[in-house]
């Protein structure tokens, strides 16, 4: 398994960080993507992948929710760290939109998603996009501008899956599957009827979120990697199939759009433009 969204560089892990990743290899977590929210997330974020390499890779982005009176100066840090630290980044986020706390600085949420999609096309990296209460207008940019990535934490409509998947991005897929009045699920049935169950499982990616999202049976807890297999139990439901199967094909679909490949030899990954 690959956790595609892991903020294991965040406080909540101070305290047993080390611990806590140990308990991920033991249990199968093959790496985790651990993406940046803020100027502040930069050294935290580069600092726990630097200590785990070729388990723990880094991206790095302003979150939407970060975007406040200051955000050309927090964007500019943000870029001189993403292109500093270029050759070790497997993607530039978290970044997107949010209106769900508020909309007093959305018309800049949108100039500065718009600037980081253009500098992930420049560098030729993917981004994780954050979207809540949102859709319509991220959808817009994205389609705007291009380039490649996933849809972090997607718990949208048939119509919209539809069109992230035909703009070639990934679903992440994480904890609120789980959920007992979540309807991603028949979301996810419906796909399979109007498309090959191959070619959707091929653009979904297991995630946690981590330390949030926990999925049942962990609800309150603190979210760790290692909990991804409820929600690839989860899944082999939805496509009737095994969550060996789940893990396997999410498994590569991670190392495909970040360009990860396993070294059995050394049980770590790496990235592919790298030697």
């Amino acid at each position: 398994m690959i956790d595609t969204h892991c903020h294991i560089d965040e406080e909540a892990f101070d305290a047993d960080r080390e611990a806590v990743i140990a308990r991920q290899r033991k249990e199968g977590v093959e790496a985790m993507i651990v993406p940046g929210v803020n100027v502040r997330s930069i050294d935290t974020v580069m600092d726990v992948c630097k200590t785990h390499p070729g388990y723990c890779f880094p991206a790095l982005g302003l979150h939407p929710e970060d975007v406040k009176e200051n955000w050309q100066e927090q964007l500019a840090i943000i870029e001189q760290a993403i292109r500093a630290h270029r050759d070790k980044l497997v993607a530039i986020g978290e970044i997107g939109l949010d209106y769900y706390w508020d909309k007093t600085y959305k018309e800049a949420q949108q100039e500065v998603l718009r600037h980081q999609l253009l500098l992930a096309r420049e560098l030729d990296l993917p981004v994780i996009l954050h979207n809540r209460e949102a859709t319509e207008d991220i959808l817009r940019i994205v389609q705007e501008i291009g380039g490649r990535g996933v849809f972090h934490c997607f718990n949208g409509s048939k119509e919209v899956a539809q069109q992230i998947l035909y703009m070639g991005f990934y679903l992440g897929i994480g904890g609120v599957l789980t959920f007992k009045n979540c309807k991603l699920a028949d979301t996810l049935k419906e796909l399979t009827i109007t498309n090959h169950q191959s070619s959707i499982t091929n653009r979904l990616l297991l995630e946690t979120d981590a330390p949030y999202m926990s999925p049942v049976p962990h609800r309150g807890e603190r979210n760790e990697s290692r909990f991804m297999r409820h929600v690839a139990e989860r899944l082999a439901l939805v496509f009737d199939t095994t969550p060996e199967q789940i893990i396997a094909q999410t498994t590569k679909n991670a190392k495909q759009l970040f360009k990860l490949y396993y070294h059995e030899n050394f049980r770590t990954c790496r990235r592919l433009d790298r030697p």
